[in-house]
């Protein structure tokens, strides 16, 4: 009896988030499924047309050849860079205001960290008059004006501004699971000879692999969301470097080429689903052994 009352208070806990989901997740997604199949006017099955002609767009795959670049140079970077920073500030017992400079550009409005790199990277801009003043100091050049959103540089701007970003929450997930490390095995470890590289990789790194697996997933979903500072700064057609993904789905959007839309949206989906369902299976089979 004890037992189905617990059971019966667990479900009605439940109930609310798992409606939650099925009315707006899995019912609007099943819906977009469903479109992919159809043509945008008139509704009538298509069958795979849709995937047929995604797979066949140069947009869409110039977006999905970015987007995989972007995501496999910027999670590298950002869990590195995350840690490097983390180690140091994780031996300091006052770093409370430290962790607060390095949150700070979560909090900043994404218009203003657009008009900052504005500022920085466009053909007048601080880089270009910093590069003039040098090569003017030294004589090894003249005066430099390149607009770095208009070339190859793009990628890399759009990369810096991701990094600059996201660093904050990454220290602080790292510095929680730094801590939660015991101080004994770490001073076993200094007293059996072992040093600090070695302490590090022996004992630091296997014990954060929890931090690791949540440090990776949401890079990797925020490395999908870098869209806003792209599309500010360079507008729905950008430089090739840095036409994404969300790029082809608000053109798409905007001709209401939903069914296209549509297609593109499954295949992303399943893609990001089943990237998270290997990760998952990598780390329980790290936890198992």
């Amino acid at each position: 009896m004890r037992k189905n009352k617990n059971r019966i208070s667990f479900l009605i806990f439940l109930a609310p988030s798992f409606i939650g989901v099925i009315v707006f997740v899995l019912l609007p997604f099943a819906d977009v499924i469903k479109r992919s199949f159809t043509t945008a006017i008139t509704g009538k099955f298509s069958g795979v047309t849709n995937y047929s002609t995604i797979f066949q767009n140069q947009a869409f795959l110039l977006a999905v050849k970015n987007t995989v670049r972007f995501t496999l140079v910027c999670i590298p970077l950002l869990v590195v860079i995350g840690f490097l920073i983390a180690w140091p500030l994780s031996k300091l017992k006052n770093a409370g205001i430290i962790k607060s400079i390095y949150l700070f550009p979560l909090a900043m409005p994404t218009a203003t960290i657009v008009l900052v790199w504005k500022m920085v990277f466009y053909k007048q801009g601080f880089f270009n008059l910093f590069l003039t003043g040098i090569g003017e100091l030294t004589g090894a050049w003249g005066q430099v004006q390149t607009n770095y959103l208009e070339s190859e540089a793009a990628f890399w701007v759009l990369v810096g501004s991701y990094i600059w970003k996201n660093t904050g929450y990454t220290v602080v997930l790292w510095l929680a699971g730094i801590a939660g490390i015991p101080a004994e095995f770490l001073d076993a470890a200094k007293v059996d000879g072992a040093g600090s590289l070695q302490r590090i990789w022996y004992i630091v790194l296997p014990n954060l692999k929890g931090s690791l697996y949540t440090i990776v997933i949401l890079s990797f979903l925020n490395s999908f969301k870098i869209y806003r500072e792209a599309y500010l700064v360079a507008g729905a057609y950008p430089h090739k470097s840095i036409y994404l993904l969300q790029h082809t789905f608000n053109n798409w959007f905007v001709n209401l080429e939903l069914d296209k839309m549509a297609a593109a949206a499954v295949c992303t989906g399943g893609f990001l689903f089943v990237v998270i369902l290997l990760l998952q299976k990598m780390w329980d089979r790290d936890e198992i052994e």
